[in-house]
């Protein structure tokens, strides 16, 4: 009953049109009012204390280093230092889009943020050369989504505050996964563009790729400075958070010269507009969570789950399953925090690493930024490219079905996700 009231309500509200923070505090007033526990206090003092959380702090860091970083040119410098290396190689230019979305992932860890960089820089040159525009869009929008894999992933932050589970861990556990993802798409890439016929780059001499790594060093810097500070313990999540944020600032705005009072105030209200989403529905969805333990519904998915419990490969599978479809009608970070309270007490019966489960589920949340109807890096690229949604998504498929492969993989052989995280720790 409880389980049906919760996703009723949920459901329902959403249906109406109503925004997910505000779904989600209608499902948790419907709990309360099953359970007899309404109480307006109640409600207020959890909402505000949902957002009132240190480690969320990097929430907003992040972000604003991603703006910073996209209105500073670093993202501009990252893609030429992989087109001045590969750009000259048949498909070169998709093979520059994968490598820099895994840099610029690395120092955003937005995949909205990542995808609308490439698609604005990156799609111009491979119209012009002759690729199919929309392949190209499906492979910009593909991988974008490997950015909430890796640190710095706003998702590993609202997971590992909602979850319990150490950021720092789930930061280093996610390195090799995002590298499998985009190891993932180059093969497919290189599969799809054998018999394509565009305009190859010519070969740059050594000079000149030797010029773009020099411009492009401090922008490279930051992700080593980030993951080498945390894997040593120099600071913290959310003071690696500030760390990126004024390293851009100072980079774009000293070295390379690109902000001005306008660029910068840009970035800064950018910022403040979707920190203020993010973090609202971290407040709403705590409402939902603290109803969610107080009503035992995760007791409830242990029940039903119980066949499974004995085979953790079993229970992955169909976890990541549930999640998937999940993905295809809800957003990231929704997805995120409805779910995490819900199938955590399951993984711990279940006796999984959490900081796995994390990565894997991320993971699949991230995946389903490019699986229509709702996809919301496909509509960043549709936006950016002025391209029509049906032809995105018919380039995105042979990618989406690559990333779902590679995905299931890991969760047939987790020490493919352990193993590396183990020894990075």
């Amino acid at each position: 009953m409880t389980i049906t009231v919760f996703l009723g309500s949920l459901l329902g509200a959403m249906a109406l049109g109503m925004p997910i923070a505000f779904a989600l505090l209608a499902s948790g007033v419907a709990l309360m009012l099953l359970m007899g526990l309404f109480d307006a206090q109640i409600l207020a003092q959890n909402l505000i204390s949902g957002a009132d959380n240190y480690p969320l702090l990097a929430v907003p860091f992040f972000i604003l280093a991603g703006e910073l970083m996209n209105e500073g040119g670093l993202s501009q410098k990252i893609i030429d230092i992989a087109k001045a290396m590969i750009g000259h190689i048949r498909g070169g230019l998709g093979y520059v889009t994968v490598i820099a979305a895994i840099i610029l992932g690395s120092l955003s860890g937005s995949a909205v943020a990542d995808t609308a960089a490439l698609a604005a820089i990156v799609l111009p040159m491979m119209r012009q050369a002759g690729y199919d525009v929309n392949r190209s869009a499906g492979l910009i929008a593909a991988s974008g989504i490997i950015a909430p894999v890796l640190p710095p992933s706003v998702g590993f932050i609202i997971f590992g505050v909602v979850a319990g589970v150490s950021i720092t861990k789930l930061f280093i556990a996610g390195i090799v996964p995002a590298l499998l993802l985009g190891l993932s798409l180059t093969v497919t890439w290189w599969f799809l563009s054998r018999g394509q016929a565009e305009t190859v780059q010519p070969r740059q001499p050594l000079r000149n790729v030797l010029e773009a790594i020099v411009n492009g060093v401090w922008a490279l810097l930051l992700p080593v400075i980030i993951i080498g500070g945390l894997k040593f313990g120099v600071f913290t999540p959310t003071e690696a958070g500030v760390i990126a944020a004024v390293y851009a600032g100072l980079v774009s705005g000293v070295v390379y010269r690109r902000l001005d009072g306008r660029t910068l105030f840009n970035a800064f209200v950018n910022a403040a507009k979707t920190t203020s989403v993010v973090m609202f529905l971290v407040a709403a969805s705590m409402v939902a969570s603290w109803l969610i333990t107080v009503a035992d519904l995760p007791g409830e998915v242990v029940e039903l789950l119980e066949p499974f419990l004995g085979n953790k490969i079993l229970l992955m599978f169909m976890i990541m399953a549930l999640v998937f479809v999940v993905g295809t009608a809800m957003d990231f970070v929704p997805t995120v925090l409805i779910l995490t309270p819900v199938l955590m007490p399951v993984v711990t019966a279940a006796g999984i690493d959490p900081v796995y489960f994390g990565v894997m589920f991320v993971m699949n949340n991230a995946i389903g930024l490019i699986t229509p109807p709702v996809g919301t890096v496909l509509n960043v690229v549709c936006g950016v490219g002025r391209l029509p949604i049906d032809g995105v998504v018919r380039g995105v498929m042979p990618f989406l079905v690559a990333l779902t492969v590679a995905m299931f993989l890991m969760t047939l052989f987790p020490v493919l996700v352990t193993a590396p995280a183990a020894w990075f720790r």
